[in-house]
This record gives structure tokens, sequence and C-alpha cells, in this order.
């Protein structure tokens, strides 16, 4: 089991060491964050399927260090505005979805930063003011396994795995180092987790 767990984790953590011409995606989003909180405005969070969920943790985290966040379509969700910031992904690109909240999001002057693994291609990528390049495996390059011949093999991490998983382990590093930027201790953070369990 062990070892199944750090080729995963290998796996993973080798995307953050692939050479790019983009700005790292860590300190992109610490300082999107860290300029959002200073000015006192919202965040909004938005991903389908899998990536959604990983945004999902990712506004559980924020609202610890005492950002004022929302997932968009949460019911208390309230209006973007030009002092608000929507963070969205697209791993493959752009998702109809995805291209629709961003374009609402800059109609009203909000913002827009996008995670992707296709920041040159991607539909969603003209409403981005920030890109937040991603360079792992998505959908969109997943193929179907195989090797010739016509037989399938099976990949450790399908799909969109590693992107997701290494969306993950980008958004606990910005966590971490906002945490710092913003001088939130451990105690303060705690302090704000829900006790409505």
């Amino acid at each position: 089991m062990a070892g199944l767990a750090s080729e995963i984790c290998n796996h993973i953590a080798s995307i953050f060491s692939k050479p790019t011409t983009h700005p790292p995606a860590l300190d992109l989003m610490v300082a999107e964050l860290a300029s959002i909180a200073s000015q006192n405005g919202c965040v909004f969070l938005y991903g389908v399927g899998r990536e959604g969920l990983m945004l999902k943790a990712l506004c559980m985290r924020l609202a610890h260090l005492g950002l004022a966040v929302h997932f968009v379509f949460d019911m208390t969700t309230p209006p973007i505005t030009s002092k608000d910031l929507l963070i969205a992904s697209a791993g493959s690109g752009g998702f109809s979805t995805v291209d629709a909240i961003c374009s609402v999001a800059k109609s009203h002057g909000g913002r827009v930063l996008l995670l992707t693994a296709q920041p040159e291609t991607g539909s969603s990528v003209k409403y981005a003011d920030a890109v937040a390049y991603v360079a792992a495996q998505t959908m969109a390059d997943d193929g179907e396994g195989g090797g010739g011949g016509g037989e399938k093999s099976r990949t450790l991490l399908p799909m969109g795995s590693v992107y997701e998983g290494a969306m993950f382990v980008l958004f606990e590093m910005v966590v971490y180092k906002l945490g710092e930027v913003l001088g939130e201790s451990p105690e303060a953070i705690r302090a704000r987790h829900t006790n409505l369990e």
C-alpha cells in the first residue's frame, strides 16, 4: 500500500517541477488572493465535477484564513463586484458553464483567475485576467490509456486524476503561503472552523 501511495504522490509532485514559461501557479494565486484580501473583496470559486470538489476544499480553507469566500451556486452567494475575484478551473481548457460564469464575472467588473492545463488553447482563457498553469494530464489529453495494437492498459491515475490531485496539493501550498502573508496563526485559523458538526 505504501508503495502505491508513494508512486501516486511522486507522480503528482513531478507536475510542479516541469519547466514552463508561465509564472508559477503558487506565486500567482497567493498574490491574487493577498491583493483581494487587502481590499476586503470577496473570492468566488467555481469548477465542475472533481475539479469543483477541489475548489470547494480551497473555499473552506480560505474561509478559515478569514477571507470572504463563496462557491458559485451556493444559496448565500452574493453578486460579484469590481473589487472581487473569481477563481475558476477548466483543466481541459474550457467547459460551457465555466465559460458562462467567467463571462458574467467579467461583465460585472470582477477579476478572473483561471486554473487550467491548457493555457494556450482553452475557451475559458479568453475571460481570464490571470492564468494559473497546472501542467498535468486532464481528460483532454488522457487518450484511452492504450499502447499500440488496440490493447488498453490500466493507468494509475486515469482521466483527470493527475490534474485534480495537483490542484489539491497546489491549494494546500497556497493556503500555507497565504497564511504567512496574512499573518494568520494556527489558533486563529482553527477558531474559524465550524462547530456545527
